[in-house]
């Protein structure tokens, strides 16, 4: 059973990864109660002197208090020359608080300050869970003291299970690679089921590194990947206010230092960090709220890679489509109707439909050799894959999306409950 007492998804992978240690960061969890008795609730990180931070965040008109106070911060610079940490809590959202949010921001970032000598303005935090509730932060600052003495460099597995909410399993990545006199490492943790859907970040997410990049070329790297990794999931269609994703550089490992993007140690960094994002971006789906089914979408021949995206995301967020998927039902019609009311440029006589590798429409028309029952047999399948040709141009865009299913209703319906 998930932190929320909720099935398993099918989609899971059979255990959490065994991240690196990246050396330089530290975690410890603790149990805080502050929406439920048992569970942890509350993760500290601290992040070493000499590191570098990025970040990217919800663009909702009503984040949350610690999501600008997160900007904030960060438009000072990315520098962290005493050190940095993050807090993090589950099971309140601290958003739509008025002023007593940003009270309850500052409660905590300033204890945190405090117990390990850092800048307040190097202090940053995360609250998820319920919206519109006062965080109560008496129970967070009560932990931090054993938080502190908890701090361990092994401490990634328990700090993604901490910040779950009706996620039904923690969520790892990392990859290593050779750097330029030894190697770099990279490891996230993340949590999302619910209200998933792009707008930066879609759920919250901790990525980091030992190499050594400097905080301008650090949060060049991250923008540069958000389009095709956060940016292109949706499991519900809905943005969180809460939406965070910090990546931090310590500049611990041996390799040289990366100075710039464009060179091979440069692209190298950025494809493995990429990397690690879009298979956090990829568990986030799989733990869709009720999912069963994997979807991937691809939409090729579009005018722009702009238009395809409005093409895909019309397709992975449309109900119809979703819980047809649901249902194990070929109802192609439905892609039809998605394109045809995504707002892209489309000419009906040039749309070209696919399910895996067979055509099931095209030239205005169902394929010739469409076969129904092979479409059908096709969709009992936990992954699949919708691909749609416009016919127009060179425009291209893949995302990622999950079906819709009465377990998603369940789920909702009584989340305050």
């Amino acid at each position: 059973m998930g932190k929320a007492g909720l099935p398993v998804s099918p989609l899971a992978p059979a255990a959490f990864p065994d991240l690196p240690v990246i050396e330089g960061v530290e975690f410890a969890s603790a149990a805080a109660g502050i929406k439920y008795q048992g569970r942890t609730d509350v993760t500290l990180i601290r992040i070493a002197p000499g590191s570098t931070v990025a970040g990217a965040f919800t663009r909702s008109s009503t984040r949350a208090a610690c999501v600008l106070d997160n900007q904030a911060k960060l438009a000072q610079g990315g520098e962290a020359p005493q050190g940095a940490a993050i807090i993090i809590n589950s099971g309140n959202a601290n958003a739509f608080t008025g002023a007593r949010g940003q009270e309850s921001v500052d409660a905590v970032t300033g204890a945190v300050a405090r117990a390990l000598d850092l800048p307040q303005g190097r202090v940053f935090s995360s609250s998820t869970g319920v919206i519109g509730e006062p965080l109560p932060h008496d129970r967070v600052l009560a932990v931090v003291d054993d938080l502190v003495a908890g701090l361990q460099d092994n401490g990634a597995a328990d700090a993604a299970r901490a910040i779950m909410t009706t996620d039904t399993f923690p969520k790892g990545a990392a990859v290593v690679i050779d750097g330029e006199g030894g190697p770099i490492r990279i490891a996230g943790i993340a949590k999302g089921s619910g209200m998933i859907a792009p707008d930066m970040a879609t759920m919250l997410v901790y990525v980091f590194t030992d190499a050594a990049v400097p905080a301008d070329l650090l949060q060049q790297a991250l923008s540069s990947g958000l389009d095709s990794t956060f940016n292109a999931i949706t499991v519900d269609s809905d943005t969180s206010t809460s939406d965070a994703l910090i990546l931090a550089a310590t500049g611990r490992a041996k390799a040289a230092p990366i100075t710039e993007l464009q060179g091979p140690a440069g692209r190298a960094f950025v494809e493995a960090l990429h990397g690690v994002m879009r298979e956090l971006a990829h568990l986030v789906v799989r733990d869709g709220e009720g999912a069963t089914k994997f979807v991937e979408v691809a939409v090729t021949g579009a005018t722009s890679d702009a238009d395809a995206h409005r093409v895909a995301m019309s397709i992975a967020n449309s109900p119809l489509v979703k819980t047809a998927i649901a249902g194990e039902d070929a109802n192609w019609g439905r892609i039809v109707a998605a394109v045809g009311k995504s707002g892209a440029e489309a000419d009906r006589d040039r749309l070209t439909i696919r399910f895996g590798d067979m055509v099931l429409a095209e030239n205005g028309w169902r394929a010739p050799a469409y076969d129904e029952a092979a479409a059908s047999a096709y969709m009992k399948n936990a992954e699949l894959r919708i691909a749609v040709d416009l016919g127009l141009g060179q425009g291209a865009r893949t995302v990622w999306t999950c079906d819709l299913t009465h377990g998603y209703i369940d789920i909702n319906a009584d989340y305050r409950s």
